[in-house]
């Protein structure tokens, strides 16, 4: 299945799909549930473009490498290049949309990986490991330190976050990534999961939201 970024409204964004630059622990609460430390910095990773796959048609996970588990998150896209030190109203002007997304972790691989002090981007990084929902355009939102995630799953809400609690906001976060290395147009940056991370399974039903500015379902498939 392709990806091509697209605003909520149909209207297809010509950016190429660029690399996903994830923000690890930004939310106390879920480095606490994980029994991780919080991190005095922002955590950084990347998945590779080619793992993204669209939200709205549904999408698969691994059945034979052990728990998958959702991670809901604000998903920031960049449309302008950004590098070295740009001011907060440079990263403001480049930002071009925002949407709920999932970034996908196989957690049985991850923690194997991690006891043993190996790298873990097979656990983050498979096919299919960032499943994007369509953007609100960027000036949609006025107020970036509070924006909603919320994800239900079988009509039961298991997270429900907001970007106020964000151990690192979102405009010195995307700073702080500059200062270590270039952000191009199609480039997306996912901002760290709230508490409330768990396994999927075929067939779930999913809801997805950007707390009052979009929603979306989907399914396991």
């Amino acid at each position: 299945m392709s990806y091509q970024h697209q605003y909520v409204d149909g209207t297809h964004i010509h950016f190429p799909m660029g690399k996903v630059v994830c923000i690890g622990r930004n939310y106390a609460e879920h480095a606490r549930e994980l029994n991780n430390p919080v991190p005095s910095e922002p955590l950084l990773f990347i998945k590779a473009g080619s793992c993204v796959v669209p939200l709205d048609e549904g999408f698969a996970i691994p059945d034979d490498r052990g728990a998958v588990h959702y991670e809901a998150e604000i998903a920031v896209l960049i449309g302008k290049p950004l590098s070295r030190t740009p001011d907060a109203e440079e990263v403001r002007d480049a930002i071009t949309g925002f949407a709920p997304a999932l970034d996908l972790t196989l957690r049985d691989l991850q923690t194997a990986l991690k006891e043993k002090g190996y790298p873990w981007e097979i656990a983050k990084s498979f096919d299919g490991a960032c499943v994007l929902a369509p953007f609100v355009p960027g000036d949609a939102l006025e107020d970036l330190t509070d924006i909603g995630i919320r994800l239900s799953i079988n009509g039961e809400v298991r997270q429900d976050g907001n970007s106020r609690d964000m151990l690192n906001p979102i405009l010195p976060m995307v700073q702080h990534i500059c200062g270590h290395f270039s952000l191009q147009p199609g480039d997306v940056i996912l901002t760290g999961t709230p508490v409330g991370v768990g396994p999927l399974h075929k067939g779930d039903a999913l809801e997805l939201e950007l707390v009052g500015h979009s929603r979306f379902t989907s399914r396991v498939l």
